[in-house]
């Protein structure tokens, strides 16, 4: 077979439904590959066209986090290479498998500046989990066979590929069978899942529960990724724990029971702060004490005696936070063994009536709210309206602001894979490309994009991608006109001065923009009397639809953990309660290098 070939027949191997990519000359042998195979297996393997690179990564992003699979991203050398490093880290922060196939120059040519010649291995090296260049193809099939099982294996992350055009048109046998000789990843990987969780190590964890009064699970984005949500939330409910979640692990456990206390840290829900602050155990899962989460160690969980943490990663433990157990291992068989000791060797048993009451008054005292009585829209009232017909069912995609805080505040999500969002990195543009991705993981699902009118704009050209393939995905505006988290914290911290963040002088009518690019449905909601029908109508509409919601450009993200500020600060905004006096922010001395 020639060399672009046999990555075809490698990728059907590893199970790929979709390619996400854009064309270009050091990758048209395998382009042509990819045409060929779909006109010989009835279109098995669609190749999506973004507007642009960084699209395609995003696509792959949210292909991967809505399916557990990994997604796939084909693109040209130099350009097409480097539009895809955001992607790529953004992948690498939130812990999320897919592979990128570049083209590269041909091998002779690597070096010499080439036409479209980029240092791709150097690049990628730095924000990538592996990167691999094929100068021999004789190993080309056994590379690509291995960057998947990189991709997907311990802690998953993005894999790259440099493949020469000469390797591509390069001719030789396909064996449908080997990888490369990873050694050392391999022995350190089987000495993760071979470390399992010994009798005395789990009885030292439940003596610390017996003494507890007040024990609290703290789960991450680890626990998604390592598809132990089943084990976790069994674990939960059997020994009667409250659940809190980080930004990445929402959807770990069922927002709408009881024993959910939402999501922690800085824009969490008060009572889930609150819930910090008044524990006296926490068990930390697939979690790493993030400074969205514990900005100041020490403070964090202040009447915790007991901090217990498992985690696939040993990088993590002790990294942020000293504990006292913790545990390196794969999360399900972990929380399973934990479970087994708990309920058979154990028999376990302890009432924490005392601190589910107290929990109960703390999210009956300090629940999510906001002006009711305002006569501008609030974001916060059109996501609650959404949220009437989700029913916590649907995919929730966002970009990066306030939208993105006020969907994690507001919407249910009853399992895990329903709300993508860029994590760590925190990239604007993320929101309607991840949600292209995420449709054809889950096309029967409802797909909804919350976005900003400044986030959207970023990757704005995707609007387009979701009309060509038809795709029904519900994109959300909630426009304030301009950079609103920004504006945000110009206000608390800088005094006021919006610098480069008052956008209201380009405003952009978006509606012409969708109707330009295809939507039936493309309508703008300027008032609150309108708010119900409207959403009603876009909720309904069959196919990709369009709404741009005015809303009250002063909206705020509450409640808010500033910057160095422990969970006894938290500033809860006019409409939240709050137990303690938060200090004065206008006394508050910021350091630049914490914004954000």
């Amino acid at each position: 077979m020639l060399g672009s070939e046999i990555i075809m027949h490698v990728l059907a191997q590893e199970g790929t439904e979709v390619i996400f990519g854009y064309s270009g000359g050091a990758i048209l042998p395998t382009y042509d590959a990819v045409f060929r195979f779909n006109a010989e297996t009835d279109e098995s393997m669609p190749l999506i066209v973004p507007a642009n690179e960084q699209g395609a990564g995003f696509m792959a992003s949210g292909y991967a986090r809505a399916s557990g699979k990994v997604g796939v991203v084909m693109v040209t050398s130099g350009p097409g290479a480097t539009n895809t490093v955001t992607p790529v880290r953004d992948c690498m922060a939130d812990s999320v498998p897919i592979v990128v196939i570049s083209g590269q120059v041909p091998t002779p040519a690597i070096g010499s500046d080439g036409f479209q010649e980029a240092p791709v291995a150097n690049i990628m090296g730095a924000v990538a989990k592996h990167i691999f260049l094929v100068t021999d193809p004789e190993k080309l099939e056994a590379t690509v066979r291995t960057a998947f099982e990189i991709a997907r294996t311990g802690r998953p992350g993005p894999v790259v590929i440099d493949i020469p055009k000469d390797v591509q048109n390069w001719e030789g046998v396909f064996r449908g069978k080997g990888k490369l000789l990873i050694r050392g990843y391999r022995e350190r990987i089987s000495e993760v899942a071979e470390n399992l969780l010994s009798d005395e190590k789990c009885g030292l964890l439940f003596d610390a529960l017996e003494k507890s009064e007040r024990p609290l699970l703290y789960a991450g984005g680890g626990v998604i990724n390592g598809n132990a949500v089943n084990e976790i939330r069994a674990f939960a409910d059997q020994f009667k724990i409250p659940v809190v979640t980080t930004l990445m692990g929402i959807g770990t456990y069922d927002t709408t029971r009881e024993r959910s206390l939402h999501m922690l840290g800085m824009h969490g829900t008060a009572f889930a702060n609150y819930a910090v602050e008044d524990c006296d155990l926490l068990i930390a899962i697939g979690a790493r004490f993030d400074d969205r989460v514990a900005a100041v160690p020490d403070k964090f969980a202040p009447q915790a005696r007991f901090i217990a943490h498992l985690d696939v990663d040993p990088s993590e433990i002790h990294k942020v936070k000293a504990v006292d157990w913790y545990h390196v291992g794969l999360l399900p068989q972990a929380t399973k063994k934990l479970l087994d000791y708990g309920t058979r060797t154990r028999k376990f048993t302890k009432d924490y009536t005392a601190w589910d009451t107290h929990i109960a008054e703390l999210k009956s005292t300090y629940a999510m709210n906001y002006d009711r009585q305002s006569t501008l829209i609030q974001p916060y009232a059109v996501i609650e309206e959404i949220n009437r017909y989700t029913e916590g069912r649907a995919i929730i995609s966002t970009g990066v602001g306030q939208h993105q805080m006020w969907a994690a505040q507001y919407f249910d999500f009853r399992s895990p894979r329903l709300w993508l969002t860029s994590g760590s990195m925190g990239t604007m543009g993320f929101g309607l490309p991840a949600a292209i991705g995420a449709q054809f993981a889950q096309p029967d699902r409802v797909v909804i994009d919350i976005d900003g009118d400044a986030s959207i704009r970023m990757n704005l050209g995707e609007l387009e991608t979701v009309t060509t393939y038809e795709l029904p995905i519900k994109i959300v505006v909630l426009n304030n006109l301009g950079d609103g988290m920004v504006k945000q914290w110009q206000k608390l911290f800088f005094k006021g001065r919006l610098s480069a963040s008052d956008k209201s002088l380009h405003k952009k009518d978006f509606i012409r923009a969708a109707r330009a690019d295809g939507y039936e449905y493309a309508v703008r909601l300027e008032r609150n009397a309108d708010l119900q029908p409207v959403i009603k109508e876009f909720m309904e509409f069959k196919g990709p639809a369009f709404l741009e919601v005015m809303i009250d450009p002063d909206a705020g993200v509450y409640p808010m953990v500033g910057p160095g500020m422990s969970y006894d600060q938290m500033i809860t905004g006019d409409y939240i309660p709050s137990r303690d006096q938060a200090e004065d922010d206008s006394k508050t001395d910021v350091d630049a290098s914490e914004m954000f």
